[in-house]
Order: C-alpha cells, then structure tokens, then sequence
C-alpha cells in the first residue's frame, strides 16, 4: 500500500511550512539541498522537521495539507506540541465569541 505524510517544517526563521509527499525522507532531504527553485523554504534553510503524519488515501491527506495551511500559528504550535485542546481554544472565532481572558473566560458579549 502507498502511504501519503503531511508534515510541517520549522524553518531557519522560525517559520513553518506545511506540505504532503509519498516519500518523507527524500522530501525533507530535498527541502535541505534547496533543489525546489523559488521554493518556500529555498531561503529558510535549514528546516527541521517538527511533526508529521501517515494517510493511506490521496485525497485525505491533501485536505489535511490544505486545512492545516489555513491554521493560525498558534493553531500550528498546539498540533507540534500535542497540545489538542488548545486546538479547540485557537479555532474559536473571536469575533463572535470574544477572546480569552487570563482566568479563560471569554471578554465577549453573551
């Protein structure tokens, strides 16, 4: 069976870029060797490859790159670090429901 990964590297700038490949090795390594022209990473290397994972369908892990592209920096930490409940916390929209407090209560309106 054909494995699909979707992976995020933390650049030299303290970036991340999100991306999908068949070949996790050889991705990163050509991430590292700058052979992508124009490519993001190009100018950001090194890149240190900080979390990943393993789909067994195509169109999955497409979504998956497409959906975690559209994630917020702090969204992006919390999936590195494991941290899933903050994933909730950082997909709220703050425009309806106000941001967090200190004590986690929210400064919206009810």
């Amino acid at each position: 069976m054909k494995y699909y990964y979707v992976y995020i590297l933390q650049c030299s700038d303290n970036s991340y870029y999100t991306g999908m490949t068949t070949d996790l090795d050889k991705r990163l390594e050509q991430h590292q060797a700058g052979t992508t022209y124009n490519g993001y990473t190009l100018k950001r290397r090194p890149v240190k490859l900080v979390w990943y994972v393993q789909c067994n369908y195509p169109n999955n892990a497409i979504a998956l790159e497409k959906q975690i592209k559209g994630w917020s920096r702090k969204k992006k930490q919390a999936l590195i670090n494991g941290n899933f409940q903050d994933l909730v916390k950082f997909s709220k929209n703050y425009t309806e429901f106000g941001k967090p407090d200190s004590e986690g209560a929210s400064t919206g309106s009810a």
